[in-house]
Order: C-alpha cells, then structure tokens, then sequence
C-alpha cells in the first residue's frame, strides 16, 4: 500500500488537534444578558446597582447644613462712655457760627471691660452747636460743640454726645476798670482846670470816656485750638 495513504489522515488529525475552537455553549452563555460564561445550567447574576455619592447626614435641628464662617458677637458701648478726642482744627467766635461741621480723632483708646475697641486715631464728626462773640459791655462769648459719627472697619456709626462749652470771661472787672479809671482821670483833671467844680465835671466826663472805650474795645471772643483734647460722653448706647 502507498505511504501517502495513511500519511494523509494523520496530518489532517494534527491540523485538526492545534485549533482550539471555544465551546458553543461557553460563547452562548457569555451573549446572553447577565450572563457570566459559566455553561448552559448557571444562572445568569443579578446586574450591579449604579454607584452614587453618599448622601450627607442631615443637620440637626437648629443647625445650617452648610458650613458658616464663625460670626463676632455684637460690642455693646454703654451710655456714659467718655469720648477722647483731638480737635483737627481751631474753632473760634470769630469765624465760626452754629452748624459748622469740624473733625477730630480719638486721643485715646477705647476699652470696654478692659477690652480693646475703638484704636487710637478713629475718626469722628461733629458740628458747632452754638457759637457768638459777647456784648459791648455785657454777656459772654461761649461756643459748643457735640460729636455725630465716627468710622469704624469701612462703616459709619452715628452717636449721641454731651457738648463741650467754653465760655469767655465776664465783662464786669474790665468794664469797671476802664470806667472806673476814666472817671478818676477825669475828676483830677478837672480839678486841676477849675477846682471842685471842675472835678465834678470832669469825673463825669471821664466816665463817659471810659464807657464809651469799654463799649469800643469790649467785645469778646473765645477759640479752641487745633489739637486740644476735649472729652465728650455717650448720652445713648450703641452696638457696633
């Protein structure tokens, strides 16, 4: 018998053997939905739950959900705090009338309960509340002064303060200085002229001279110069 006769079957088995085809029933299982590829009897596995996010625990009652950034408890400035501060510029009878607006600074720090609240150098606005020059030969000159606001972190407080007066000595001692003197100069000058007659008049004379150069130069006035320190008092509380 030939040898290609029996050599052919066997190379067509060795062909045959070197394939490894995947098994029908594995690529079937693996095809189906949820299937695993285990084989025809395994049931097919239940399909995975889709992930999502955890769920925040939720807040208590009384509680934000959200985060909030710590808040600074109110400063109560109780009513009778003093108020120091420095005046910006002089006020005076002369040029100054009620009404007139001015600017200061706080000379000293402002503490509450030993605390620390309002920093030297804080800024506050105030106006004249009355201000004239006296009489020719008589009354005072007096000017006052009050605080409204200051500014403090980038915001305007309005306040309620006391007034600070001040008030110009009283014409009584200079009027009768000057009067008293012109009719002593008078009197010994008309003595002088005519004897006690001429005192008289002359005494008479001399008082309507000192009276009429007290009523000329007799006017007063009163000023505040720039940088005094004046204390002022809260007349009302106030929270910043």
């Amino acid at each position: 018998m030939p040898k290609w006769i029996w050599i052919a079957p066997a190379l067509l088995l060795a062909t045959g053997c070197s394939r490894n085809p995947e098994p029908v029933e594995r690529t079937a299982a693996a095809t189906q939905p949820g299937g695993t590829g285990g084989g025809r009897g395994s049931a097919p596995s239940p399909p995975a739950a889709p992930s999502t996010p955890a769920a925040a625990s939720p807040a208590r009652p009384g509680e934000s959900a959200e985060p909030t950034a710590p808040v600074r408890p109110a400063i109560v400035i109780p009513n009778g705090t003093p108020l120091h501060v420095r005046l910006d510029h002089e006020l005076d009878t002369k040029r100054n009338r009620a009404g007139d607006r001015f600017t200061a600074s706080l000379s000293e720090p402002l503490t509450i309960d030993g605390a620390p609240v309002l920093p030297v150098g804080t800024r506050f606005n105030g106006h004249v509340t009355s201000a004239g020059a006296s009489g020719r030969l008589k009354g005072r000159a007096e000017i006052g002064l009050t605080l409204d606001s200051f500014e403090y972190q980038g915001q305007r407080y309005e306040i309620h303060t006391t007034s600070v007066d001040r008030v110009s000595a009283s014409h009584a001692k200079r009027n009768g200085i000057l009067i008293g003197g012109g009719t002593g100069l008078g009197a010994a000058l008309g003595a002088i002229a005519g004897g006690p007659k001429g005192a008289l008049i002359g005494a008479g004379a001399g008082a309507a001279a000192g009276t009429a150069g007290a009523a000329a130069t007799g006017k007063r006035e009163v000023a505040i110069p720039a940088e005094a320190v004046l204390r002022f008092t809260l007349r009302k509380p106030l929270e910043i």
